[in-house]
């Protein structure tokens, strides 16, 4: 059963998908069930989710005696996944590592664009309708050398560092569950992360003890004219802390993700030269959804093979991530 806001279901199925999924399992793949509390579950092996599924509790599954999988087309599973899942031993498995590629490009985009000043020089190029010496407007502009610190080793933190490998850049990565650096980059500490990048991009999950992470004092440690990215949550920012500095001047920001999220009409953000603000764009949406929904088939295939999910999620895992 397709289990989800129905308004999501021509965007991840179309017709190609639909006859894989057609081909793989009984569905009916023109019915998304958003009221999991109405819906006839007694025969029902696997549910096939996405945004907008209700929590799969101990009511439902009371009520879904043969449900044995959960396979996911999106990201976080938290929304949905209860304990009472992983009590009755509900396999499960998330399109999370599909959903970090655009993430990823995103954030590289951003770095990559941070280092040449690319907003700056457009403002002023508007104005004045003629080159100027940028060099001297912007000492040490460029990407050579400049230093990149990626707070977060998560499946989009590991990805962006990979594709910013083959470029000219020192790589920082901090991280409390990392005992070593990877993919090129050093391990340090978060404060030490924030004194040392030129640009610093968040990738760390969600969670109670990673709200604020961020606080004024760490956005104190970062140095002037850095630039802030965050792609991630907007809880991780103490976002009037951020939006002082920014007021200021002293640090430039590419921010997708706001606590609240959109912000208030009045805030400076939607006007600040030194911002980039963007409606939560940098995940999946428009052709890139059908992303999501082949590695969810992915899985399926594999379900139905006999073998195990390829990105499966554990209840440990899910203590310490997205």
């Amino acid at each position: 059963m397709l289990a989800m806001n129905p308004a999501h279901l021509r965007p991840l199925f179309g017709l190609e998908e639909i006859d894989r999924l057609t081909s793989l399992v009984e569905v009916d793949p023109t019915r998304a069930v958003q009221d999991l509390a109405a819906a006839d579950l007694r025969e029902v092996e696997v549910l096939i989710t996405s945004w907008g599924c209700p929590p799969i509790d101990r009511a439902v599954l009371s009520r879904a005696p043969r449900l044995r999988a959960v396979v996911h087309v999106a990201g976080s599973v938290k929304h949905h996944i209860t304990d009472a899942c992983w009590e009755r031993g509900i396999r499960v498995s998330s399109a999370g590592a599909a959903n970090a590629v655009p993430v990823a490009e995103y954030t590289v985009a951003a770095i990559l664009f941070a280092g040449k000043r690319v907003l700056e020089i457009r403002d002023l190029y508007r104005r004045h309708r003629r080159a100027l010496d940028w060099a001297q407007l912007f000492p040490g502009f460029g990407n050579y050398r400049q230093t990149v610190g990626i707070v977060g080793a998560s499946t989009i933190g590991r990805r962006v560092l990979d594709l910013l490998r083959p470029f000219d850049l020192d790589l920082l990565v901090a991280d409390p569950y990392l005992d070593s650096g990877t993919a090129g980059a050093r391990l340090l500490p978060l404060d030490e992360l924030l004194a040392a990048s030129d640009v610093v991009s968040i990738h760390a999950p969600e969670l109670p003890q990673t709200r604020h992470l961020l606080d004024r004092a760490r956005l104190a440690r970062m140095r002037d004219g850095a630039t802030l990215i965050n792609t991630a949550r907007g809880s991780l920012v103490d976002l009037d802390a951020l939006t002082a500095e920014l007021v200021s001047g002293r640090l430039h920001a590419v921010i997708d993700v706001t606590e609240p999220e959109p912000l208030p009409a009045d805030s400076p953000l939607y006007e600040l030269p030194n911002v980039l603000l963007t409606p939560h764009i940098a995940g999946s949406l428009g052709g890139e959804l059908r992303r999501l929904t082949r590695s969810a088939l992915g899985e399926l295939e594999r379900y139905t093979a006999g073998l195990p999910f390829a990105h499966a999620v554990s209840r440990a895992a899910l203590s310490r991530s997205a």
